[in-house]
């Protein structure tokens, strides 16, 4: 099958998964996690597969480690389908309505985007997360996932398909795109066919995605997120709220990748954080007015306030102002996530007001920029762009609208 056989089967999929009530799509998610369940043993098998070849290539462990799966990590991708059952269906949600004058109602209501594409690398439990959340919100899945995970995707799509049709629906609803870079640019040229694309991955991913796509994106965005330590802020919170934004899990995009702390407060601030940091195994990679703190700090080198990470390394700096650290932010910004820790009210709202960014953050940190945590109890991924949806994107952020007019016989004067 051709990626045009397989994009113009979906686009017939996504028309019946448009018109099904919330209890179809919960018994096809339920079978769907059956099937999955069921099939667990030719999933692991797959994955293994895909972890011997990763590393007979040389990958990292770290790669490694995003791409293995074991019975606890498909455990929840069944878990997760499970919840998605479990969670209220946006497509029909009336956004706002009202009658004018005439007596025409007006509603704006919420309708699936219709197929959608997601390009994605190594982990394989988002080919699970991804299909589940296009089905509860109603549009067709086209899935090009990494090759490097391909025998555990084929594995994981062929599950999924199969309790997809166990349920009554079209299997096509749900499609594993496979195929060289010449498919993926057949993705990426596919207006008229693929309603939306969304990427999931590093920066080089994302960009090529941006700026190849005659496609509509959603641009879910790398995260260079920046703490500022005010010099009001209560330290020891402080101290806190950083080693957690930057250790607790450094691999993500809400982890923190630059500290920034307020001169007044260096002197006493920075021993203490520096010597947190080190003992948390993070390597600081400091200007020259932070290095005079520690012998530990490494110089930073070019580029550095404008890298995500996504490791045990933190980039920092001295501002000599609020208004400093709100120039070096906006800078340096990929849009994600900015934090500020201050006892100034008009601080905290100065900062929150100039800083353009998806989430901006007081006192708490930057790992709470999350669509679990946030309640949506599920989450395609977080957007960096200002276009429809900005943020972690739950289900109702995998809607478009539609204007439903009602009159009874009115016309225009």
């Amino acid at each position: 099958m051709t990626f045009i056989d397989q994009a113009q089967a979906a686009k017939r999929a996504a028309v019946a998964l448009a018109t099904l009530n919330r209890a179809a799509k919960d018994v096809a998610l339920n079978a769907m996690a059956d099937a999955l369940a069921g099939a667990e043993g030719d999933v692991l098998k797959a994955n293994q597969r895909d972890v011997e070849r990763a590393r007979r290539a040389g990958t990292s462990d770290a790669l490694i480690d995003r791409l293995r799966l074991n019975p606890q990590r498909v455990d929840g991708m069944v878990g997760g389908l499970r919840d998605l059952a479990r969670l209220a269906d946006p497509v029909g949600d009336v956004v706002r309505g009202w009658t004018n004058a005439n007596g025409v109602q007006v509603r704006q209501v919420r309708v699936p985007f219709g197929v959608v594409g997601i390009i994605y690398e190594a982990r394989p439990n988002v080919t699970a997360d991804a299909a589940g959340i296009c089905v509860k919100s109603g549009n067709a899945a086209l899935l090009r996932g990494s090759s490097s995970a391909l025998e555990s995707n084929r594995a994981v799509v062929t599950a999924l398909r199969a309790g997809l049709e166990t349920a009554g629906l079209p299997a096509d609803a749900v499609q594993l795109v496979e195929g060289g870079r010449e498919v993926t640019h057949e993705l990426m040229a596919a207006r008229g066919l693929v309603d939306v694309l969304i990427p999931r991955g590093g920066a080089g991913l994302i960009n090529a995605v941006v700026e190849g796509s005659k496609v509509p994106v959603i641009e879910t965005g790398t995260g260079n997120c920046h703490l500022f330590v005010d010099a009001s802020a209560d330290q020891e919170m402080a101290l806190e709220i950083l080693l957690n934004a930057k250790a607790q899990r450094p691999s993500v995009c809400n982890a923190v990748e630059t500290l920034l702390v307020h001169a007044a407060i260096a002197e006493e601030f920075l021993p203490k954080a520096l010597s947190a940091l080190a003992a948390a195994d993070v390597t600081v990679h400091g200007t020259e007015a932070v290095q005079e703190y520690s012998g530990q700090v490494v110089p930073a080198g070019p580029g550095e306030f404008d890298a995500e990470y996504l490791s045990l390394d933190i980039a920092a700096d001295v501002v000599d102002s609020l208004g400093s650290a709100i120039e070096h932010v906006r800078a340096h910004t990929t849009g994600h996530s900015e934090t500020i820790v201050t006892n100034d009210r008009a601080s905290a709202d100065r900062f929150v007001a100039e800083v353009d960014a998806a989430a901006v953050l007081v006192n708490a940190s930057s790992r709470f920029i999350d669509g679990g945590e946030f309640g949506f109890g599920a989450e395609i991924g977080i957007s960096t762009q200002k276009l429809h949806a900005r943020g972690p994107m739950g289900l109702a952020e995998m809607t478009s609208s539609k204007y439903i007019v009602n009159g009874d016989g009115q016309i225009r004067r």
